[in-house]
């Protein structure tokens, strides 16, 4: 099996390269690719990929291509189902033929390079393949534009949101469903009330749940942009710290590639020949997801007397259908007809009789879905960019999922935009499904590129985004109704603040490791208040009276307050909706603080006679976290640890299902931090009791980018460079990850442990 590892020293023959391309790694695996043109540097980062991340790749377009069926078996059918309806196979088809020749040859080279290297391995494929049975097919273009589409997919949840707040209504008054989302005005509409009955409630609670975990949508990222006036070194530094879920391997794949006129360095995604994140010669950027709503379920009324019509403003419309083949190892074939409106896909469809014998159906519409989207435009345009005007005329194609960008350049220069299709609608605020039928609701259209959200040089000299509202109230498109919490741009303004004009680049690495819960600040006093009935609960009170605040893993207080809060999420919600209460608690903390203020309705726990208040609660709450945590840690709360229960378990898709060898290959780590802490960690709050507070969302990736010298820029991912668990380079960065260490990707620090050449195949 160590035969599938991938060559990394000596020579090979590549078809269809122009000239040799340099290969060095160095002892951590990190890449510098040197090529003698650009369409060399696509084909020898495709061979590079696949070397590495060859089933990783393929693992994504069967995902999204709804294809995983053939290969694993009947256990991933609905996830498949899920996938053909979306249809991103189509969609990725039709986006390559509106593309730009430049970014079409870029994706056609970068895909002969990973087929080069299917054609010239001579070792075994890598062992997932060997396990589950089967050979990759060739790698194209299409399959690359796939990867762009699993990630909108991955950042954009407000598809959720309205199908969660389908699930209350009518169960529910208004006032009381906006309490479990912070940011929904106390007296707003709720544009479903009455029509609950259209939608099928089951429907609603399987699609919620339908994605695999490794692309539940997780969005939360840090950036902030600091002005040379603010800096040591009077240029700019810029931060950026992406979160997705902890998996392995990881999304990101640290490299350097050099091509005459240009040199770009930073995060690459395998399936796709573009720096996704990083910086080129003149200029650094950096992602966070702006949460914004950009998706819409429209609920269309079937014909009475017709149901493969629905109604619409201009009378009965037939459904746009297609058949789709769901091949299935060791089973029957299944057969999907996919039905389409002019809103978009019927996603309740999705679900086997989801949609049968009722009077409605749900409707996706997303702009990711249309065959127009040129986002592969934009990335290769931010790649080549050499200021901020070629930079943000790149970002007019970046179509889908909404990002929120920050950058900087050596001419001085930091800015902030947020590029996407945003729809305008007819009305409504986007949080619900709305009816179909009569138009009321429809899109008129996307918010113009000149209107969205940006700024140049602000006077203050810093740009932070943590997640927060991008946008004040007077703005006058709605980019969204709902916000995450704003207790880590809080943290990270104050924290910057303090610097003044003395900031640097050690500054913005430490900052990133910050493990102070500031959000805490808020619920702790109206949870100290509370009368403690047992010996036991005064002295935890006590202990969390003295705390610091920051969320330390060899920490006994991060654990005891995590727990409280946990079981208090609980005992409010689970009395009325049941063991899914989890799905509705979107906000987290940030929740917590509405639903205990004095006039919550959720505190009484509708199951006895008695009204319970908030307090009461609290009180109950905080007896059942001290039981739960004795009986996993014993009796001595002083020796209890948060970092005991809050480990990042690095789980391989397959392996990790494999009984003894799925432990071995499972990196494990005790971690600091949180949900609300710069460095963010959040814990599963749900599933079996032993897994409860692992860390299962952070900074897979993390970037500080020195605008003095770009090569003197700091980089980390979270496990390592190699998707093979044979490998040594698989997780091995992840203690320095933890740890808050860093590696560069500089050629003055750059130390060759292995060089490969790639060289021209003959004709």
């Amino acid at each position: 099996m160590f035969r599938s590892l991938p060559q990394t020293e000596g020579d090979v023959l590549v078809s269809g390269l122009a000239a040799e391309v340099s290969v060095e790694r160095d002892r951590d695996g990190l890449v510098r690719i040197r090529a003698e043109n650009e369409p060399d540097l696509y084909r020898a980062l495709g061979f590079v990929h696949a070397q590495e991340r060859l089933w990783q790749m393929d693992f994504m377009r069967r995902t999204a291509s709804g294809r995983l069926s053939e290969v694993v078996g009947e256990a991933t059918i609905r996830h498949d189902r899920f996938f053909r309806t979306l249809g991103f196979r189509r969609v990725a088809e039709a986006n390559l033929e509106h593309l730009d020749p430049e970014t079409r040859a870029a994706l056609d080279a970068y895909a002969e390079g990973v087929n080069a290297f299917l054609e010239s391995r001579t070792g075994p494929l890598p062992v997932e393949f060997q396990i589950l049975r089967y050979e990759p097919e060739p790698w194209s273009a299409v399959d690359s534009l796939l990867w762009g589409r699993v990630m909108a997919l991955r950042l954009s949840d407000n598809w959720r949101s309205e199908l969660s707040r389908a699930r209350l209504a009518g169960r529910f008054s208004p006032d009381k469903i906006a309490a479990l989302w912070p940011s929904y005005p106390e007296d707003g509409p709720l544009t479903l009330q009455g029509r609950a009955s259209l939608v099928d409630q089951f429907v609603a609670e399987q699609l919620s749940h339908l994605l695999p975990p490794w692309l539940e949508p997780t969005g939360a990222s840090n950036a902030w942009a600091v002005a040379g006036s603010r800096t040591t070194s009077g240029l700019p530094i810029l931060a950026n710290d992406p979160h997705l879920s902890l998996d392995s391997p990881g999304v990101w794949m640290l490299a350097r590639l050099e091509a005459p006129g240009l040199t770009l360095a930073g995060a690459t995604a395998p399936g796709v020949p573009f720096l996704i994140v990083g910086h080129n010669e003149r200029l650094a950027w950096g992602l966070t997801t702006t949460h914004s709503d950009t998706q819409d379920f429209f609920i269309q009324r079937l014909m009475a007397d017709d149901p493969s019509s629905y109604e619409s403003p201009e009378g009965a419309l037939p459904f746009r259908t297609r058949d789709e083949v769901i091949r299935v190892r060791g089973g029957d074939a299944q057969r999907l007809v996919v039905r389409e409106t002019r809103h978009g896909p019927v996603m309740s469809d999705v679900i086997p009789s989801g949609s049968a014998g009722t009077d409605a159906v749900l409707a996706l519409s997303w702009p990711a879905l249309r065959k127009d989207d040129r986002t592969a435009d934009a990335l290769y345009g931010i790649n080549h960019a050499k200021d901020w005007a070629a930079f943000r005329d790149a970002l007019r194609q970046f179509h889908s999922p909404q990002q929120n960008f920050l950058y900087a350049d050596v001419d001085g220069n930091i800015a902030f935009i947020a590029p996407a299709r945003v729809p305008i609608r007819r009305a409504g605020d986007g949080q619900h499904p709305v009816p179909g039928w009569d138009g009321a609701f429809d899109w008129i259209g996307f918010v113009p590129f000149e209107e969205l959200p940006v700024s140049v040089n602000p006077r203050s000299g810093v740009l932070i985004n943590a997640n927060n509202k991008i946008v004040p109230d007077s703005y006058p498109h709605l980019i969204a109704v709902d916000w995450p919490a704003p207790y880590r741009a809080e943290r990270i303004e104050a924290a910057l603040n303090v610097a003044g004009g003395s900031h640097s680049v050690g500054d913005s690495v430490i900052l990133q490791q910050d493990i102070v819960a500031s959000g805490m600040k808020r619920i702790l006093p109206r949870l100290l208040a509370m009368e403690p009935g047992s010996q036991r609960a005064r002295e935890a009170l006590t202990m969390i009276r003295s705390w610091d605040l920051r969320m330390h893993r060899n920490a006994p207080e991060p654990l005891i307050v995590q727990a409280w809060i946990w079981a208090l999420t609980r005992e409010i919600l689970a009395d009325e909706l049941g063991s899914s209460y989890r799905d509705f608690v979107e906000g987290g903390l940030y929740t917590v603080e509405r639903l205990i203020s004095d006039d919550s309705p959720w505190c009484d726990d509708v199951t006895t006679e008695a009204v319970e208040s908030c307090d009461d609660q609290i009180a109950v709450a905080l007896d059942s976290a001290l039981d739960l945590l004795s009986d996993r840690f014993g009796s001595d709360m002083t020796s209890w640890r948060w970092g005991e229960a809050h480990v990042a378990r690095f789980r391989h898709p397959v392996f990790s299902r494999i009984p003894v060898i799925g432990g071995l290959l499972t990196k494990r780590l005790e971690t600091d931090g949180g949900s609300d802490t710069v460095n963010r960690a959040s814990p599963r709050l749900g599933g079996a009791p032993e897994t409860l507070f692992e860390n299962v969302h952070g900074a897979g990736f993390r970037a500080v980018y020195d605008l003095e010298d770009l090569d003197r820029s700091r980089f980390m991912i979270a496990t390592g460079q190699s998707g093979s668990p044979l490998s040594g380079l698989y997780g091995s960065l992840s203690e320095r990850w933890r740890d808050g260490l860093t590696v560069s990707l500089g050629p003055e620090t750059w130390a060759v442990a292995e060089q490969l050449m790639l060289r021209p195949a003959p004709q």
